[in-house]
């Protein structure tokens, strides 16, 4: 019986990519990355704008949980630094906290936190990082809390006690409308010393993120 011939196995042969396939390709990846562009930076604008305000969130909520833990009185106040040059500003990128009612941590915010010396600094911070395009602008610069962690009134400088509000958003971008694909937000501070975020450009009444 003759068996039929060995022939080894051939490959089939690769094929390359042409380029008028490769300019076809490029060409669709190049208008998928411009149609993403706007909606990737109008992402890293919302994200800049959320940290920002939950950053500035955790700081009021430090300095009212402080104020009752020492059962005195804790400030929170904005300032322009955090050096010895800093002057307190309702649109500050920084903030300082300290144990007083009456004195302010003006042109002594480079001083370390020490709570038994002037200006009885118990915790700094900067909720708008550097590079950020987050913007704050709040209606009171400096903002208090007593023993029972309600608003307390302030002197130096003279703050009564009232609703505290603090806008964050974006300078690349408006974003009054609510089909704005910016999103800013609002940090509300009542009386009763409740720290709230919200949105104010939601208008529905049962939405929990409308700014009442």
């Amino acid at each position: 019986m003759a068996f039929p011939a060995y022939r080894p196995y051939a490959a089939p042969a690769q094929r390359g990519v042409s380029l008028i396939e490769l300019m076809v390709g490029l060409t669709v990846l190049a208008i998928a990355l411009m149609m993403g562009v706007p909606s990737l930076g109008e992402w890293i604008r919302n994200s800049q704008i959320r940290s920002t305000a939950e950053a500035l969130q955790n700081g009021l909520n430090f300095a009212r949980a402080e104020a009752v833990r020492r059962n005195t009185v804790v400030r929170l106040q904005f300032t322009d630094t955090l050096d010895d040059n800093c002057a307190l500003s309702d649109t500050g990128t920084h903030w300082v906290a300290n144990a007083s009612s009456s004195v302010p941590p003006t042109s002594l915010c480079g001083h370390p936190v020490d709570e038994a010396v002037t200006p009885f600094i118990v915790q700094k911070g900067n909720p708008v990082a550097t590079g950020s395009g987050a913007t704050i602008s709040a209606t009171e610069s400096t903002i208090a809390f007593n023993g029972l962690g309600r608003v307390a009134s302030t002197t130096n400088p003279d703050v009564a006690v009232g609703t505290l509000t603090v806008d964050v958003q974006s300078s690349n971008g408006a974003c009054a409308a609510d089909s704005s694909p910016m999103r800013c937000l609002r940090l509300v501070v009542t009386p009763a010393g409740q720290v709230r975020m919200c949105d104010p450009a939601r208008t529905e009444a049962t939405d929990p993120m409308v700014c009442q």
